[in-house]
């Protein structure tokens, strides 16, 4: 079996896809969580001098959705052929572009600036792509591809809590398909053990 030591700040944000995937798969994981002002010390020995870093076995492995997705392979969430792999992928891609757009706003230094992205972000850029997820996952019978389970619905419910703390707006209210689709994850039985154990603040 391979040992798995994930290396990441003590919250969930980009981790958080791994820790739900590594739990799916009933995986123990020994997890390296370190404090802000611990960073600058870890750092230089990170790959690309970023974090989440996953060690498999003694190797050092960067790029979180390219770790969540060598995970969901070995779990059987990554597509029974290239045609479905391929509208998963895009389903990831499209979540992450929005956490990436949240993101780049949080971590806005001017606070003018700031506080007019967010504005737009709440009001346009959210909105956006939340009604178009929401008609993939109604068009898909309750999950993004091909009505049945994938990483992408994984990684989207994983990420759901980090971006309500950052952004203060729920991704799901009002959304009748993409709350059942939360409500279906978080049922999985390893995901709610993982919820109910896991350490740290959400953000």
């Amino acid at each position: 079996m391979p040992k798995y030591k994930l290396t990441y700040f003590n919250f969930t944000a980009r981790a958080e896809p791994i820790r739900f995937l590594l739990s799916y798969l009933n995986e123990d994981f020994e997890e390296n969580r370190f404090e802000r002002e611990q960073w600058p010390t870890i750092k230089p020995s990170m790959p690309f001098g970023q974090v989440p870093v996953l060690e498999v076995d003694g190797k050092l492995l960067n790029q979180s959705v390219a770790i969540c997705r060598y995970l969901a392979k070995k779990a059987s969430l990554a597509g029974e052929d290239e045609w479905e792999s391929l509208l998963i992928d895009i389903a990831v891609d499209n979540i992450f572009e929005i956490r990436q757009d949240i993101m780049k706003n949080f971590h806005e230094p001017d606070g003018e600036v700031k506080i007019k992205k967010k504005e737009l972000l709440v009001k346009e850029t959210i909105p956006f792509y939340i009604e178009r997820f929401e008609k993939i996952v109604s068009e898909n019978g309750g999950y993004f591809v091909n009505g049945k389970l994938s990483w992408a619905d994984l990684y989207f419910v994983s990420i759901l809590d980090h971006i309500k703390v950052v952004t203060n707006v729920d991704m799901v209210d009002g959304c009748t398909n993409l709350s059942k689709l939360k409500q279906t994850v978080l049922n999985i039985p390893q995901i709610q053990s993982w919820i109910a154990k896991r350490p740290g603040p959400i953000f």
